[in-house]
């Protein structure tokens, strides 16, 4: 006999806010300002329980001061976005910081593109996850919700997945309905799989206010990671209003796990 609604135990859910387009404004046109560790501080206050930053091997928006200061400043955990180089590992060892995402980069994307080939990457990108692993750092890989992926993610010894969202988002904008609730349907079957792997589950790309409470209804998702959306929104509304319009979407998201509704 299942236990009643109110009764049900929903795991918490983290929002991970990414200040790189913070970063991107300012080098629009050089100097010191908007400043991306600002940014991050202020996104502390209203609620972020992570701060995300991507250092690119181009350096297009967050550079390595940037990151110095954000480990150095930050009260609260600092995920490092960054590609499998022998550069960046260097970097994030010498950092030490909570957590690193390893993602896919080319340097003519406008953003991260699809997810990391984790089987691809073979022998070196398991060295790498060693490498960090043994460093005391959290690893996470950025994955498409493909079932021999995320099986492989847990075979060299990563603690994270984080779920590429941004196809689905895309079929959403575009009024592709049939084929964003099969996307859907593949992340919740990913979700679910990494799970039972032993892995934990991130998600993020493209994530807005609508698609973050869907995601939130997910209790196999512990955290999402959203960056451009919320300095878009930023704009308008400022970034602390975001935030806490963010982490409401994605308390109501919740909620409809304790009410039953959601699996």
């Amino acid at each position: 006999m299942s236990a009643p609604a109110s009764l049900v135990v929903v795991p918490p859910i983290r929002l991970g806010v990414n200040i790189d387009h913070v970063a991107t404004v300012r080098n629009a046109r050089g100097g010191a300002l908007p400043d991306p560790v600002r940014a991050a501080m202020l996104a502390a206050a209203a609620g972020a329980d992570g701060i995300t930053a991507h250092l690119r091997e181009d350096r297009r928006h967050v550079r390595d001061d940037d990151m110095r200061r954000l480990r150095e400043t930050l009260t609260i955990p600092l995920n490092f976005e960054m590609a499998a180089t022998h550069e960046m590992v260097a970097i994030a060892i010498e950092l030490r910081p909570h957590a690193c995402c390893l993602v896919p980069e080319r340097r003519e994307e406008r953003t991260t593109e699809g997810g990391l080939d984790v089987i691809g990457g073979g022998i070196d990108l398991a060295h790498r996850v060693e490498q960090l692993a043994t460093s005391g750092i959290r690893v996470s890989l950025f994955v498409a919700p493909d079932t021999d992926q995320i099986v492989r993610a847990a075979d060299i010894g990563a603690a994270v997945v984080e779920l590429h969202t941004g196809s689905w988002c895309d079929l959403r904008v575009a009024g592709r309905q049939d084929e964003a609730v099969a996307e859907l349907e593949r992340l919740t079957g990913a979700a679910e799989q990494a799970t039972t792997l032993g892995l934990e589950v991130h998600a993020g790309h493209g994530l807005d206010y609508v698609t973050a409470e869907i995601m939130a209804a997910n209790a196999h998702v512990r955290e999402l990671n959203i960056g451009h959306f919320l300095v878009g929104e930023a704009i308008f509304e400022g970034l602390e209003t975001a935030i806490r319009r963010m982490r409401a979407a994605m308390a109501r998201g919740r909620a409809q796990l304790r009410a039953g509704k959601a699996a």
